[in-house]
């Protein structure tokens, strides 16, 4: 996952995420031949993605199925929406492995000193964004959430050192809070990331980041309307953490 994949290693895992199930019954040469592909190339994609080898990446697939026995009652579901559930489970295992305990640490120390906090989201990242908004000021604190484009860019002008900007994003990209995330950094502000891309390109502008997967596979292809489940599972476990932190500071 830290090494950026090329076309056909693309190719190969978004194969592999298609098949899941089938995997672990699957010798490398078999594999090579189903997805037509070298063996060079699958054990190259498997090392990127955090595995010793193609043997490594089976063998914990197949303690993964092992932990998933109690879903029993997939056995009788169509393979194809098997895999679709499968994949939900695959985002959020993989998420929260992803997660890094020390920058949840930072970033609920961050919210608990902000004066006030700003949330700034586009597109389906804006549900997140806005029961985030809601739960923080149950919490007692000061919140604003802004999803149009201009008041993003304007207001990231015009907040104070004190305060926190919170950016949720999927990709990273988004030209807006790229450029509000780097009035924000550039005026001293703490910026905190909420993201699926480690290399978008709000990250350097980013102070704190919680990183998410994202799984390659899409339903919509014809529109950017990929899963926000590891930026909601995120956020619900910073929300939990900042929770369980205040209550045990009074």
């Amino acid at each position: 996952m830290k090494n950026k994949l090329s076309s056909s290693e693309k190719y190969l895992w978004e194969y592999i995420q298609n098949n899941l199930d089938d995997i672990p019954n699957l010798s490398i040469v078999k594999l090579s031949e189903d997805a037509n592909v070298s063996t060079a190339t699958i054990v190259r994609t498997t090392k990127k993605m955090g595995y010793s080898g193609y043997t490594d990446f089976r063998q914990q697939l197949t303690i993964k199925r092992k932990d998933t026995q109690q879903y029993k009652n997939l056995e009788k579901v169509d393979h194809d929406i098997k895999q679709a559930i499968l994949k939900n489970k695959y985002e959020v295992d993989n998420t929260l492995k992803m997660l890094n305990v020390g920058s949840i640490e930072d970033a609920i120390q961050k919210i608990k000193k902000s004066s006030d906090i700003y949330i700034f989201a586009r597109g389906f990242s804006e549900f997140i964004a806005q029961e985030l908004l809601v739960k923080l000021q149950l919490l007692g604190k000061n919140c604003v959430l802004s999803t149009d484009p201009n008041i993003i860019v304007t207001m990231s002008k015009r907040i104070k050192r004190e305060d926190l900007v919170i950016f949720i994003t999927l990709n990273g990209e988004t030209k807006e809070l790229v450029a509000g995330a780097k009035n924000a950094f550039d005026n001293g502000v703490s910026t905190l990331t909420i993201t699926t891309n480690e290399d978008g390109s709000i990250i350097k502008y980013s102070e704190m980041v919680l990183l998410g997967f994202k799984s390659q596979t899409s339903y919509f292809p014809d529109y950017e309307v990929r899963s926000r489940l590891p930026l909601q599972v995120i956020s619900r476990i910073l929300l939990d953490s900042y929770v369980i932190r205040t209550q045990k500071s009074q």
